[in-house]
């Protein structure tokens, strides 16, 4: 099922205003159909994974507000993840996407939602420093196999919680 929420054609639109100069030199890496162009991070240059391939997160998002589904990143060496999405800027977009080992994932402050940043739960990776700047970027390459569920540790209430699954 390729089924996409419609709040990704209302976010692409606010995103794409401030963000086509910071993101144009990463799109072509992020995935989609590899035009220059692409708006980095919105989530919507990806497919799903099949329902039956669907993690269990086991019930990490169930005050996630947008999880529709993983995001199917494989075969990318690059993908990017938007911080400060949604309606009032406090969700990661797309919430969850499936990679391969090796894969670099890089997050894109929106600018909005106030400050944010991208702590994994058991500190494996993450950007624990608060930022609140559109364009910033923090970027993790995963060299090992698993699920990693990371939150936005000041909107973690709000359900600003995301999840990488690394495939082998």
């Amino acid at each position: 099922m390729n089924r996409k929420p419609a709040a990704y054609d209302r976010r692409t639109v606010l995103r794409t205003t401030g963000t086509l100069l910071a993101t144009g030199a990463l799109a072509g890496c992020l995935g989609g159909d590899g035009e220059e162009g692409d708006d980095a991070g919105s989530g919507d240059e990806y497919e799903r994974v099949p329902e039956e391939e669907e993690p269990d997160y086991e019930g990490w998002f169930d005050t996630t507000g947008n999880y529709e589904g993983t995001a199917d990143g494989r075969g990318e060496s690059e993908v990017g993840v938007a911080v400060g999405a949604g309606d009032r800027g406090y969700a990661f977009e797309p919430a969850a996407v499936m990679v391969e080992l090796g894969t670099t994932v890089v997050w894109e402050w929106t600018g909005s939602g106030g400050g944010h940043n991208v702590v994994e739960e058991d500190e494996t990776f993450g950007d624990d420093e608060i930022h609140t700047e559109e364009g910033h970027t923090y970027e993790h390459t995963l060299e090992e196999p698993g699920t990693y569920r990371y939150v936005c540790t000041p909107h973690d209430t709000q359900g600003m919680r995301g999840a990488i699954v690394v495939e082998e």
